[in-house]
């Protein structure tokens, strides 16, 4: 099983031998490797079971890299990078040569962001290329915010997990790209459609695709549990719907009174969607372990972060 310790250049040492391993950032756990390798991407999507057809995020240590790896930095994203980075933020940019066709699925464009986290930027400003990272779980599956989690699924394939403890943010990064100028948002993250829109003014979201998905994140099964999962704006009648059933709940702020559920998961006893997010996945990856019969996630307000969340859950009950 993998090792999971707090040593950069243990981790440096791996990376520079193509072996992909786990990093914290803000959002979720990544799967690393050196993103101009195409033996390290590649060990990347054997890993994760990956399609490669769906791009991977490539992560620098400074706002200046974009250069190095994108054509054309519009003014939008320009307006997007001082105001975001390092954060939850991906932008989708014309990718220059030096970055492998098989890290943007052979697509023209790449997604580069800037992390928010401490240890993951000291390793960045060691290393001479960027990283290469999606969540570092088996694809599809829930991903993971600790290295409890990234051990339990993918441990038995990485030689290593560097431990920044549980993530700040709780779900991926949003992705923004351009088409004819204008901003689009291909995937929604930790960084909300109103929090983009003061800066850049309207944007457009277009976040589903199955078929050649130009962004991580949009394939319509994703962030999935492998206990059968029901999104719905009706607890009580998706519980009536499967009684004698081992149920667990996902809800939002508040324990539904029902003697008869396993388990309940409850993101915020003070309605704050924030600690809804970050908690969201931790709270899946319990109920997924409790050996239920079905998972129930009510719909949260649909605003602000709770846009988010329930895309997050739309996904995983498909």
């Amino acid at each position: 099983m993998a090792e999971i310790g707090k040593d950069i250049y243990k981790a440096i040492k791996f990376l520079n031998e193509n072996k992909p391993l786990a990093i914290p950032t803000e959002t979720v756990y990544g799967l690393a490797g050196n993103a101009l390798s195409e033996e390290a991407v590649r060990q990347i999507y054997t890993v994760k079971n990956r399609p490669l057809h769906n791009p991977l995020i490539v992560h620098i240590g400074a706002k200046n890299d974009v250069h190095k790896y994108a054509n054309e930095v519009p003014k939008k994203a320009n307006q997007l990078i001082e105001a975001f980075w390092p954060g939850p933020l991906t932008l989708l940019l014309p990718k220059k040569n030096i970055i492998p066709d098989i890290t943007t699925s052979g697509k023209p464009n790449v997604a580069i962001r800037m992390p928010n986290h401490p240890m993951t930027l000291e390793l960045l400003s060691y290393l001479e290329y960027p990283l290469a990272a999606p969540s570092a779980n088996p694809f599809g599956y829930i991903s993971p915010t600790m290295p409890q989690h990234v051990q339990q699924q993918i441990g038995d394939k990485i030689p290593y997990i560097l431990d920044g403890g549980i993530c700040d943010k709780g779900i991926e990064s949003t992705i923004v790209g351009f088409e004819n100028g204008q901003p689009v948002v291909y995937r929604l993250g930790a960084i909300t459609q109103e929090a983009l829109e003061i800066v850049v003014g309207t944007i457009q979201l277009i976040t589903k695709d199955n078929i050649s998905p130009v962004a991580p994140g949009m394939l319509l099964k994703h962030y999935s549990p492998t206990t059968l999962t029901i999104f719905t704006d009706n607890i009580k009648n998706a519980i009536s719907s499967n009684s004698k059933k081992r149920i667990g709940l996902l809800l939002f702020d508040k324990p539904f009174p029902c003697s008869e559920i396993m388990h309940q998961e409850v993101l915020s006893d003070c309605s704050d969607l924030n600690e809804a997010a970050k908690k969201l996945y931790a709270a899946l990856h319990r109920l997924d372990n409790y050996k239920l019969d079905v998972i129930i996630a009510e719909r949260f307000p649909d605003t602000g972060i709770g846009k988010t969340i329930n895309d997050k859950l739309d996904r995983a009950s498909k």
